[in-house]
């Protein structure tokens, strides 16, 4: 009987979800892009005068805002700013590209689906246990030195990992790459955040930390503990997964590959080795020499090779599994230079700053709690615009900050709005060029994340606003 009911539901829940058609993510992209086209229609131009401040940024002076003349974005520079979006995405589409490739190399000879069977067997019944240990990893690199870009080959690898382990694509998704939003958001010495923020806002760097600390953990357990539930759901009905048809196809293939596994060879063990101080180098890289994406790309195909001549790939079939490996990464690409299409009309009409200073206006005749709020919700949409975590707080601390010493919220406090706005945001918008490779890495439609992360994302805004109460309750500095 029982089986009967989970049948009647599965059955219930299919027939929802295909009466349901979901748009592609390039075509919910496009429509976006045409809406901000017609909004810079009605959103007059308008500018902050920016100066280099004494550590070298450029920031925006607060009070300098003036309107400038309207530069309506027509039906030609819809379909040109597409074009532009992918040349000035450039970077993250080659880093896509290249590791995609890098990574076919190394999966090619086999060494990671032999390193998985020897996990799988190791974590037989404990499987559980892997979640925390992964996920407390990624989010403490967020917090301490602003990863995220970094989680984009290790989402390779963790998926078939997660779909051996029973799990799907989503886990693996929510243990690496969300995460490092969850550690990100709440970080406590990110220099790429809390560094450059603080510094903008008059605060002395790296103060606050105890709470911030506090902040992190709650975040991190909340992260852990939801994920844990989640994948233990998928593990005793895989059918629930929105992602179970796609990661299907994934399963058979694991099976087929891992099916062909003999033994595990020398040659695989140095194999992941070698992928094992990779991630080393990287890590060094990022913290002592600051590598970043060409760094660490050269680095991922470098590993990429190397691992081909130990796997004794020809080199004919290094360069057929890098193409076959880059090629499945197209469409991904093309998603970058699309979602960034929506900066670029905004940026050409000159409404940023427009809709900034218009919602920075509004602040300031809140109450301070309800002004806090505000703010958080400002800091979220401006991220929509501005991806990057250093260029929001050159934006937005300027102004920010000293509106919310006038309405009671201290600097400090203003600066973690700013973290949560820029940070958690991050893991839903499609115009963060990271959140689109880390889906491609994993497989994952767009629409299928958006739908599955909306009931995290509101928890996460919830707990948001319940720490910056007490942060402006306590008049926290």
């Amino acid at each position: 009987m029982k089986k009967l009911e989970n049948l009647r539901k599965n059955k219930t829940k299919l027939n929802v979800d295909q009466g349901i058609k979901i748009p592609h993510t390039l075509v919910i992209i496009f429509a976006i892009i045409i809406f901000v086209s017609i909004a810079t229609y009605f959103v007059p131009g308008g500018s902050y005068e920016r100066v280099v401040n004494e550590a070298g940024k450029t920031v925006v002076v607060d009070g300098s805002f003036e309107y400038t003349k309207s530069e309506p974005q027509g039906f030609f520079d819809v379909f040109q700013a597409p074009i532009t979006g992918i040349v000035g995405g450039a970077e993250i589409i080659a880093f896509i590209l290249v590791v995609s490739g890098a990574f076919n190399m190394i999966t090619r000879t086999k060494a990671i689906d032999s390193g998985i069977a020897r996990i799988v067997h190791r974590f037989k019944g404990r499987e559980i246990l892997v979640i925390p240990a992964v996920m407390f990893l990624f989010s403490l690199g967020g917090a301490v030195f602003g990863m995220t870009e970094e989680a984009i080959p290790f989402i390779a690898m963790l998926v078939p990992l997660s779909l051996a382990l029973g799990y799907d694509s989503i886990v693996a998704m929510g243990i690496s790459y969300l995460g490092c939003i969850i550690g990100f958001a709440t970080a406590m010495l990110n220099p790429f955040t809390v560094g450059i923020a603080q510094s903008i806002a008059g605060v002395p760097v790296y103060t606050g930390i105890v709470y911030r600390t506090i902040i992190w953990a709650v975040f991190t357990v909340v992260g852990i503990v939801f994920m844990m539930r989640y994948a233990s759901k998928i593990k005793k009905d895989p059918t629930l997964s929105p992602v179970y048809e796609i990661d299907q196809k994934k399963r058979a293939k694991l099976s087929s590959e891992q099916g062909e596994i003999q033994e595990f060879t020398l040659g695989q063990k140095l194999i992941l080795t070698i992928l094992g101080i990779s991630m080393v180098v990287i890590v060094w890289g990022v913290l002592a020499k600051g590598f970043w994406i060409p760094e660490i790309a050269a680095v991922f195909l470098a590993a990429g090779v190397l691992s081909a001549f130990i796997g004794r790939l020809s080199l004919d079939e290094m360069a057929e599994s890098f193409i076959e490996g880059a090629k499945d990464m197209i469409g991904a690409a093309l998603m970058v230079g699309f979602a960034r299409a929506i900066v670029v009309i905004a940026e050409d009409a000159h409404i940023i700053d427009t809709v900034l200073y218009t919602l920075s206006s509004l602040i300031g005749k809140l109450p301070s709690v309800i002004a806090g709020y505000f703010m958080l919700f400002v800091q979220t949409f401006i991220n929509f615009f501005v991806c990057s975590g250093s260029g929001q707080a050159a934006l937005t601390m300027p102004i920010i900050a000293p509106l919310g010493d006038l309405i009671g919220i201290s600097s400090q406090t203003s600066v973690l709005i700013f973290q949560f706005g820029d940070g958690f945001s991050n893991a839903i918008i499609p115009t963060s060029a990271t959140l689109m490779a880390c889906l491609a890495m994993a497989g994952i439609p767009f629409t299928k994340w958006f739908k599955w992360i909306l009931k995290f994302q509101l928890l996460l805004y919830g707990l948001s606003m319940v720490f910056i109460t007490i942060a402006i309750m306590m008049n926290w500095s």
